[in-house]
C-alpha cells in the first residue's frame, strides 16, 4: 500500500452500506481547514481517517479521526505508530498502542475500532520513544469498544469515588466544626477563670508595687544626694587641680616657657633627628597631671613627650608612667617622687625670673 497517492483510497463495509476514505495528508494544513474536510466527507455519508506519514506527529493527529504510521524498513510492514490507544483500567489511563497498519484497517472496517474521544480526567498519556519519556496530550484515540467502556467505566468509579470522598470530607468538617465549638466555649470558660485570678493577682500586685514605688523614691532621693555630693567633691577636686597647676605653671615667665621649648625642640633635633611641634599657646592636658603634649612633625604626629606635669598631680594620671617627662632643671627634678624617676629628663635652665613671672 503505498501514500503517495491522491485522491483518497476509498473502501467499503462487507455489506455495502458504509463508505470510508483513507486520505493521506502530506502537506501542511491546518487543523480548522481538516475539519472543514472531515465535515465535509460527514455530509455526503462518508466517514473518514486522515494519515500522516511524517516523522513528526502533526497537531491535527486529535482533532479528525487521524493516525500517523511508520514507513517498514527492510521486509516490515507498514505499522501505525500514533493515534491507537487501549484503556487500562487497572492503571487508570490510555496507553498507546503500535499495529501493523493492514490489521488496524481491517478493525476500522469491521468497525472493531472506532475513534473515541478522551475525557478530561485522562487526556495526558505517558509514552517512551527512544528511550525518551514525554507526556501526550490528546483528545481523540481509535480505540476498541471494551476500551471506550472502560473509559466510562473508570470514570463512574472515579466519580463514585469522589464524591464519597466529598461526603467523607463534610462529615470530617462537620465533626471538625463541632470540636472547635467544643474547644471554644472550653476556651471561653478558661479565659473567664483566668481573667478573675489576673484580677486578684493584679490588686496584690498594684499593691505591692506601691511600696516598692516609694522604696524606689526614697533610693532615688538618696542617689540624687550621694551623686550631687559626690559631683561638688570632684568639682572642688578639679579646682583645686587647676589652682595646682596654675600656680606651678605660674612660677614661669613667659620667656622663661618659651626658652623650655626651645630647649625640647633643639634637643630632639641634636640627639634624635626628630623636629617637634612646638605650640604656639601651650595647652596643659588634664589626662597628663596638666603638662604640656609636644608631639613629633612628620608622617606619624606621634607623641614626643610631656613638659613639665604638676608634680603634685602626678599621682591622678597613671598614664605618665609610659611618657617622657620633660622639666626644666635638677630642682624641679627634684619636685616628683620616685615613681618616674627613670623617665624624667632636665635641661638644667636657670631659675632666674622667678618673681618676675607674674
Amino acid at each position: 500500500m503505498s501514500f503517495s497517492r491522491r485522491p483518497p483510497v476509498m473502501a467499503s463495509s462487507p455489506d455495502g452500506t458504509q463508505r470510508m476514505a483513507w486520505e493521506t495528508q502530506l502537506s501542511p494544513i491546518t487543523v480548522d481547514d481538516i475539519r472543514a474536510r472531515t465535515a465535509r466527507y460527514r455530509a455526503e455519508g462518508i466517514t473518514v481517517c486522515w494519515v500522516s506519514p511524517h516523522k513528526k506527529t502533526p497537531q491535527w493527529i486529535d482533532a479528525v479521526p487521524a493516525v500517523r504510521v511508520r514507513a517498514p524498513e527492510a521486509e516490515e510492514s507498514w505499522v501505525v505508530d500514533d493515534g491507537v490507544a487501549g484503556f487500562d483500567f487497572a492503571a487508570g489511563g490510555w496507553t498507546v498502542r503500535e499495529e501493523e497498519l493492514q490489521p488496524f484497517v481491517r478493525w476500522v472496517l469491521l468497525g472493531q475500532l472506532t475513534p473515541c474521544r478522551s475525557l478530561p480526567r485522562y487526556r495526558r498519556v505517558p509514552r517512551v520513544v527512544d528511550k525518551q519519556h514525554w507526556i501526550l496530550r490528546r483528545d481523540r484515540w481509535w480505540t476498541s469498544r471494551q476500551s471506550s467502556l472502560a473509559q466510562d467505566k473508570h470514570e463512574q468509579m472515579r466519580q463514585r469515588q469522589e464524591k464519597a470522598k466529598e461526603e467523607a470530607d463534610a462529615r470530617k468538617k462537620e465533626e471538625e466544626a463541632e470540636a472547635e465549638r467544643r474547644r471554644k466555649k472550653l476556651e471561653e470558660e478558661d479565659r473567664l477563670r483566668r481573667a478573675e485570678e489576673a484580677a486578684r493577682r493584679r490588686k496584690v500586685q498594684e499593691a505591692e508595687h506601691r511600696v516598692r514605688m516609694e522604696e524606689w523614691r526614697q533610693q532615688r532621693a538618696e542617689d540624687e544626694a550621694r551623686r550631687a555630693r559626690e559631683q561638688a567633691e570632684q568639682e572642688e577636686k578639679e579646682r583645686r587641680a587647676l589652682e595646682m597647676a596654675k600656680a606651678w605653671w605660674g612660677r614661669l615667665s613667659g620667656k622663661q616657657k618659651e626658652e623650655l621649648f626651645t630647649a625640647v625642640a633643639e634637643r630632639a633635633w641634636r640627639e634624635e633627628q626628630l623636629r617637634v611641634e612646638i605650640p604656639e599657646k601651650a595647652a596643659m592636658a588634664v589626662h597628663f597631671a596638666y603638662g604640656v603634649p609636644v608631639y613629633s612633625r612628620g608622617r606619624y604626629h606621634a607623641l614626643y613627650a610631656i613638659v613639665r606635669p604638676c608634680p603634685e598631680l602626678v599621682s591622678l594620671s597613671p598614664q605618665l608612667a609610659y611618657h617622657r617627662v620633660l622639666v626644666r632643671n635638677a630642682q624641679e627634678m627634684s619636685e616628683f617622687d620616685e615613681t618616674l624617676a627613670d623617665r624624667i629628663t632636665h635641661y638644667d635652665l636657670p631659675d632666674h625670673e622667678q618673681l618676675t613671672m607674674y
